[in-house]
């Protein structure tokens, strides 16, 4: 079925970039989550284009809100979840609340007039946090979503945008799957249901020609 693309003006006022696990346990080079990583290019080329969407990001002044993880010694957050991302966040140790590794990568440091989401406890960067108020009470109905993993969190953050009723467009250059027929999979079959996917090039157009 071929999915009608909305006709929307993103309009800065509106809109905000949510970056998500922009984390060292993704980005550095010991990070635990290395080890899931298949296609190397890209993973850096995404890496690379994650830095540059947050540089248009502040150019353009819109809204920006950093999304990561982090969990309390022993992860009871999950709770007995023996599969699934409640299963493989335990059994990785990932993302712990006072390890480095939890930390925003460098370059990626919000600064202080930037979001710090808190409270998320799931794959969408809505689950269990404050992103959805913090976007509603300052008038923002447009979300850019950037980050790791495409197929996992980015992907599932994209559906709840969707559903909570925001103009959702997934930043297809600052994003990067663990191999390329996971990218495939939901820039073909996926985004055309919830959002629309854009080049860093044509975000940069829409934002600083306003």
């Amino acid at each position: 079925m071929k999915m009608h693309q909305f006709a929307h003006d993103i309009d800065p006022a509106r809109t905000a970039l949510v970056l998500i696990e922009c984390q060292k346990e993704w980005l550095a080079a010991d990070g635990k989550l290395q080890i899931v990583i298949q296609d190397r290019p890209q993973f850096d080329s995404a890496a690379a284009g994650a830095l540059q969407l947050l540089n248009i990001a502040r150019e353009a002044g819109i809204s920006i809100a950093h999304v990561g993880l982090r969990f309390q010694d022993g992860h009871p957050e999950m709770g007995e979840g023996g599969f699934g991302l409640r299963g493989a966040i335990k059994t990785f140790g990932t993302f712990p609340v006072n390890a480095s590794a939890s930390e925003f990568a460098e370059g990626f440091e919000p600064k202080d007039n930037e979001f710090i989401v808190t409270g998320r406890v799931g794959g969408s960067a809505f689950s269990g946090s404050n992103l959805d108020i913090w976007l509603r009470n300052n008038g923002i109905d447009t979300v850019i979503l950037g980050g790791f993993a495409l197929h996992v969190c980015i992907e599932s953050s994209l559906r709840s945008a969707h559903d909570l009723g925001y103009y959702s467009y997934l930043a297809q250059d600052a994003s990067a799957a663990f191999n390329a027929a996971q990218r495939e999979h939901v820039l073909t079959d996926v985004v055309p249901h919830f959002g629309k996917a854009l080049p860093n090039a044509e975000i940069q157009s829409n934002l600083l020609s306003k």
